[in-house]
């Protein structure tokens, strides 16, 4: 990706592009696949197809990383492995709408960290950004609890607390790029959390007892649907935007993603929403333009 390409458009491209993610992984789990063998494919069928264009691209750079740069690569991965497989394991549980809102409270948790940690100074439009997006993301959950949701779903609760889960573990992963990515290119960056992660989910698969093969090939095609698209196509994109805009904006701005998978689940499951999640869905869309005018007056500032 060059640096021509306006980072907003990078940004919620990779926000649209994201939004199937849910879907693909329902229909895998239909198709009998765990939510770890899931987790475990997505990431390692990214890191895969990744490898020979990172090192032929970034080969040099990735030969001379320091310990430092490979430790927190690490981590980063091992965070990003964590967000996977509770986010994953939440759809079997609670609705798409609910699953999706949820996980993307990253803004709550990066904006505290990122005032706490690194003493940024948020905007007033930003802090308003968030608190909008976070009232909406806690409507369209709160609409979940009804009855009629709690029908249709196994364990809503259950289902909602892995997906907060996700929310903190994705926090990690944002925050360690937040400070790598400054100082490695995309390529080598995604590389090795990437691969890191796919290694951690890998071996947790194996020592679980849950198998990666013996599936329907509609399995594995959802699955390297999910690599191509959600993750070397989205997360790249967030991981790019990550040098240009803040963590905070990023974070928020990937809230739209519940809206599109909410969407995308009416369609295809007829997950129908309810007139609470629908208001959830305006409100995050306002804070999102809200935090979006409070990152373009902190950078012309």
């Amino acid at each position: 990706m060059s640096r021509g390409f306006p980072p907003y458009v990078i940004l919620f491209s990779g926000v649209l592009i994201a939004s199937t993610a849910s879907i693909l992984i329902r229909v895998a789990q239909q198709e009998g696949m765990s939510s770890l063998g899931i987790a475990a494919g997505r990431l390692g069928m990214a890191a895969l197809i990744l490898a020979p264009i990172a090192w032929s691209q970034a080969g040099n750079e990735l030969r001379s990383l320091d310990r430092r740069a490979i430790l927190l690569g690490m981590g980063s991965g091992v965070f990003l492995a964590l967000h996977f497989a509770s986010w994953i394991s939440s759809l079997a549980y609670t609705s798409v709408a609910s699953s999706a809102a949820l996980v993307s409270t990253n803004p709550l948790w990066v904006g505290i960290a990122s005032l706490l940690i690194f003493r940024e100074r948020l905007s007033l439009a930003t802090i308003s950004g968030i608190g909008f997006t976070l009232l909406g993301a806690i409507l369209i959950a709160v609409s979940d609890s009804s009855s009629e949701a709690a029908t249709q779903h196994t364990a809503p609760l259950l289902g909602n607390s892995l997906a907060l889960l996700g929310a903190l573990t994705g926090t990690g992963y944002f925050l360690i790029g937040r400070d790598l990515r400054r100082r490695l290119s995309l390529l080598a960056y995604i590389w090795l959390v990437y691969t890191s992660a796919a290694v951690v989910l890998g071996v947790w698969a194996w020592l679980s007892g849950q198998p990666l093969l013996g599936y329907s090939p509609l399995a594995y095609l959802c699955v390297l649907g999910l690599a191509i698209g959600p993750q070397l196509l989205g997360h790249t994109a967030f991981n790019w935007s990550l040098r240009y805009l803040s963590a905070t904006f990023v974070t928020v701005a990937i809230l739209g993603e519940p809206v599109g998978s909410a969407l995308l689940a009416l369609a295809f499951f007829r997950e129908w929403f309810a007139p609470l999640q629908l208001l959830g869905f305006v409100i995050l869309l306002f804070g999102i333009a809200i935090a979006s005018v409070g990152e373009s007056r902190s950078k012309t500032a």
